[in-house]
């Protein structure tokens, strides 16, 4: 392990979104830093951060400035040298970091579906025209829409407990979660119907843990060295490349899910209008070490392909 040694309590500070899903990751790589290098609870001291994202519930992530309102305020205080290092959603991370800072690892990946939290409907397929479904994912409504264009979608804001909250208060029939969100956060029960990537591809990178550092922090990049998951870390940059060559946001409907089987990888992406009416999905396999490369080239198709149909 490079650098200071470790003396006492708060050696390692994690900083995090202080939502009970953000605290419950954070928690994760404690443990494994615990795990990985024998170290006591007592020395990685989680720092609760909270960032615009949390803050502004009103309008949608797309009016306020994008998926980068989850990680600003916790890049800046790593920048600052506040925290060490910064625990997120990956999926919620823009394509392109701030200069200086970097993810030194991904720990292995959870369940990337997506799930329908409904107490009447449990097939996204059989849900009746005109009900009334909620979520503020615009990747979501296009997909929903693509299955169901007689769906009345409304807008759903907030964690996970909001959400639920929202629906429990019958704002809508329906809403749309991350499996593996409503796993970690012990809120998973009869109500969640997991949705076949068939029917709904994942967000990029959904369902996966990112720990960022400082580029020049060799201490804490070695100690994260061995949480990372090769094959996660391969298919979330697989992933990450599609959709960032795409030039994709939370304004762009984009669907993505890369699956490792030895040493080839199989990358299947989609894109689709606002409203659903146009859908290209489409699927490339090749070599787990040139992930990146496998994103690129499957977006140009599928760009490409977008395009043709739309007669641009």
């Amino acid at each position: 392990m490079a650098g200071k040694a470790l003396t006492g309590s708060g050696d390692i500070r994690i900083g995090t979104r202080g939502s009970r899903l953000a605290l419950v990751q954070a928690e994760i790589v404690r443990r494994l830093l615990v795990s990985a290098h024998g170290l006591d609870d007592r020395q990685i001291e989680i720092v609760p951060i909270t960032t615009r994202g949390d803050r502004e519930l009103g309008r949608p992530l797309h009016e306020i400035g994008g998926k980068g309102l989850f990680c600003g305020e916790i890049e800046t205080q790593l920048t600052n040298g506040n925290i060490d290092m910064a625990v997120h959603s990956l999926k919620d991370m823009p394509a392109v970091q701030p200069d200086g800072l970097v993810v030194a690892c991904i720990p292995c990946r959870g369940d990337p579906r997506d799930a329908l939290i409904s107490e009447r409907h449990r097939n996204i397929r059989a849900i009746p025209s005109g009900t009334r479904v909620g979520t503020s994912s615009t990747r979501r409504r296009a997909q929903l829409l693509h299955l169901n264009s007689s769906l009345e979608i409304c807008g759903f804001r907030g964690n996970v407990e909001t959400r639920l909250r929202k629906l429990a208060e019958g704002q809508a029939e329906a809403t749309m979660l991350a499996v593996e969100g409503l796993c970690r956060s012990g809120l998973a029960d009869a109500r969640m119907h997991p949705v076949p990537v068939s029917d709904m591809l994942p967000s990029p990178a959904q369902a996966a843990i990112c720990v960022e550092t400082r580029m020049d922090d060799f201490r804490a990049t070695a100690m994260l060295a061995p949480l990372n998951d090769k094959d996660s870390h391969a298919a979330c940059s697989a992933e990450r490349a599609f959709l960032k060559e795409l030039d994709g946001d939370c304004t762009t409907p984009i669907g993505a899910l890369a699956v490792i089987s030895g040493n080839k990888v199989a990358l299947e992406g989609e894109l689709l209008d606002p409203e659903g009416t146009l859908r290209v999905r489409d699927l490339i396999e090749g070599s787990v070490d040139q992930p990146q490369d496998l994103g690129r080239y499957l977006a140009d198709r599928v760009q490409t392909e977008f395009c043709r149909r739309a007669g641009g």
